[in-house]
């Protein structure tokens, strides 16, 4: 499928920092006095950086999306200096992407000598800290990127040992959630049955933790009132296609405007190379399941 990757040109960046705050994904940061993208797997390609830009040094690129490549992506940065892969290092240790780490961590080893930086300064000052991590365990260290609020993490749900009607356990497993926030290679999503699910009906169901969100990833969303839906159906194909997800429950509220939801899940798997099937829960406004069944 095809992806909207930001594109910087560090000859026009005059270093303003401007773009950084505009990130969310925190995919951007100011390293020797240029804007650099540290990770091309978190940017969503929104593109909400460009228009903070005073030299319009920011563009979004469209380009065919491949699997995530963590060898290519230090092979293009190791050009732009020890500070710019220590820094990318640094957003996959703080979005707990042990996996990349280890991917980048061989690499750097295995071509130390053509490498024009002490790769073991690079190395060593990561281990440390790369070593102990853990999906449970996850520190943030933002580096003047993005908002922390938005930062892509994963944990364990909570368990309580004899949950009661007033004491039940959260069943989530990662943040962000909302739709225009997530991001689809983010490592939680891969595989997993992805429940995507209405603004509202959360508060409608009182169970929606123990029975609807357990065991699967979440997005939410609202077809009614978001903005720049066809960045939600990109997203729902990229989660599709590229973290291949095995199923996707649509939770909608009985409302019509709520069908928008399930359509954006429809169009989305239409344009994906997968076939996956989509199971559709229509929640009533007063708390009960009105209708189940796959599409």
């Amino acid at each position: 499928m095809i992806r909207d990757i930001v594109r910087i040109d560090r000859e026009l960046c005059n270093g303003c920092g401007n773009c950084i705050t505009g990130c969310h994904e925190g995919a951007l940061q100011l390293i020797d006095g240029k804007a650099t993208l540290v990770s091309e797997l978190m940017c969503d390609g929104l593109g909400a950086c460009i228009g903070t830009c005073p030299v319009g040094a920011i563009t979004i690129e469209k380009r065919e999306a491949e699997a995530y490549d963590e060898v290519a992506t230090i092979i293009e940065m190791i050009p732009n200096g020890k500070n710019v892969v220590m820094a990318h290092l640094q957003h996959l240790l703080d979005h707990n992407e042990t996996e990349y780490l280890r991917q980048a961590f061989g690499y750097l080893r295995e071509k130390e000598k053509s490498i024009p930086f002490d790769i073991n300064e690079v190395i060593d000052s990561l281990r440390q800290k790369a070593q102990p991590a853990a999906p449970q365990v996850h520190q943030h260290h933002h580096a003047g990127g993005g908002c922390p609020g938005s930062a892509a993490r994963s944990f364990a749900p909570k368990m309580a040992a004899a949950p009661t009607a007033d004491d039940q356990p959260s069943a989530l497993t990662h943040w962000p959630v909302q739709l225009h926030l997530i991001n689809p290679m983010a490592a939680h999503f891969k595989g997993s049955n992805l429940l995507l699910a209405a603004d509202c009906v959360a508060y409608a169901l009182a169970n929606f933790h123990s029975k609807h969100l357990q065991g699967k990833t979440l997005a939410i969303a609202c077809p009614k009132l978001d903005s720049n839906k066809e960045v939600y159906i990109q997203k729902i194909t990229a989660l599709i296609d590229n973290a291949q997800v095995d199923t996707i429950t649509v939770m909608r509220m009985e409302v019509p405007c709520c069908g928008g939801l399930v359509q954006m899940a429809q169009i989305a798997r239409d344009a994906a190379k997968r076939h996956i099937p989509i199971k559709v829960v229509e929640v009533g406004i007063q708390g009960e399941i009105l209708d189940s069944k796959w599409i």
